[in-house]
């Protein structure tokens, strides 16, 4: 084999390669799932905020006052030699608060389309398909000739 046909089997191999992922990330599966994946960070951030500037101060509200981002236990107080080590579970209340909540919602909303799907396919169910043209055709004809034969 000679340097030429070594070119083309190596440039042949990458446009395959690049053909066979060209292909891959146009399926209908990874397009949808990269809309997914947008359109639930977009959703996780809109809950986060929910939860941390509405939510949680109505909390603290009616706990006495009490920003949950700010509760923690001191485990080592500031020295000049370092900084102060907090343990802020009030930081991990918010997080669990906020998964509690995006799944919720999330619940919510896929109980929501199932309901709107089942309905659409109820819909499609109870309609009849449409017969064939031919077979349209032909249904007219032996009405015409039964019409014809009762004339007589």
């Amino acid at each position: 084999m000679n340097i030429t046909e070594n070119v083309k089997s190596v440039r042949n191999k990458g446009t395959s390669f690049l053909r066979e992922f060209r292909d891959f990330a146009m399926k209908g599966n990874v397009i949808d799932m990269a809309v997914g994946v947008v359109i639930g960070t977009a959703f996780g951030k809109i809950v986060s905020s929910l939860v941390a500037d509405i939510i949680m101060p109505l909390i603290g509200m009616l706990v006495g006052s009490v920003d949950f981002k700010d509760l923690g236990i001191t485990l080592q107080e500031k020295t000049a030699d370092h900084d102060a080590i907090v343990l802020s579970y009030g930081a991990f209340l918010q997080t669990i608060f906020d998964f509690i909540i995006i799944a919720f919602a999330i619940f919510v909303a896929f109980k929501f389309l199932t309901k709107v799907k089942n309905s659409i396919m109820a819909e499609k169910a109870a309609e009849p398909p449409a017969p064939e043209p031919q077979v349209q055709l032909l249904t007219e004809i032996r009405d015409l000739l039964k019409e014809q034969k009762g004339a007589k």
